[in-house]
């Protein structure tokens, strides 16, 4: 038994057929609908046509590489994406989770621990509730902050997130005027422990600044508080 969300369906991006078969059988027997694409240009067109709940995108692909494609998707949709590279060097993971992934895997991996890092990512994208409560908010400045529904809004315009910032943004808004150290942000996010994941947490900080804050590098609401990690305080 898995924690697989009925119906899930998962663009897999990969120019190495072999790969793109083994997991489409592998995700397809964990309950998962899954649909392959064998380069970055086959993936976009397949994005204008059809609605993914995540993304799993090879980084060394010919033509536009992971990178680029993270980079270029991110800006446009909230949909998370979990990035496979051959690389296990950490300035490469901190790159992709620059470009936007949610999450990152080097090669070779087992199967079963693609398979939790997917479930853990589908697990943290925010999902409305279905209710008509008149939502809670929280104020930023020109921001505000949907508690019920997980978004961030500048006036008329949503401001897209990726499920680890949501995950962000729910963890301190639960939480607002209280630090938060940089290891219970690792544990709430579902992460192992360990320096390279904090690191990975003040990545994600730093771009979760950049859609809420003014002028990032001097931050008024995601402050950082000195010996105890980061604090969301609202007006």
């Amino acid at each position: 038994m898995t924690d697989a969300q009925p119906d899930a369906h998962i663009l897999v991006v990969d120019d190495d057929e072999r790969i793109r078969d083994l997991l489409k059988k592998f995700l397809s027997r964990h309950d998962y609908l899954v649909t392959g694409a064998r380069d970055a240009a086959h993936a976009r067109r397949l994005l204008d046509g059809l609605e993914f709940d995540l993304l799993v995108v090879d980084v060394m692909m010919p033509g536009e590489d992971g990178f680029s494609l993270t980079r270029g998707l991110s800006d446009t949709i909230a949909t998370p994406i979990l990035l496979l590279t051959a690389r296990g060097d950490s300035d490469d993971r901190i790159k992709g989770l620059e470009a936007g992934a949610d999450d990152y895997l080097p090669k070779p991996f087992e199967p079963r621990e693609l398979l939790l890092r997917i479930n853990a990512i589908l697990r943290r994208v925010p999902r409305s509730d279905g209710q008509n409560e008149p939502p809670k908010t929280l104020h930023m400045g020109a921001i505000r902050y949907d508690m019920v529904r997980g978004e961030l809004w500048q006036g008329q315009d949503m401001i897209r997130l990726t499920a680890t910032e949501s995950a962000l943004m729910r963890i301190f808004s639960a939480r607002p005027n209280e630090a938060i150290s940089r290891s219970q942000l690792v544990q709430d996010l579902g992460r192992d422990d360990g320096q390279a994941q904090e690191r990975a947490v003040d990545v994600q900080i730093t771009r979760l600044r950049r859609k809420i804050e003014a002028d990032p590098k001097t931050p008024r609401y995601l402050q950082t508080v000195r010996g105890a990690g980061y604090m969301l305080a609202p007006d």
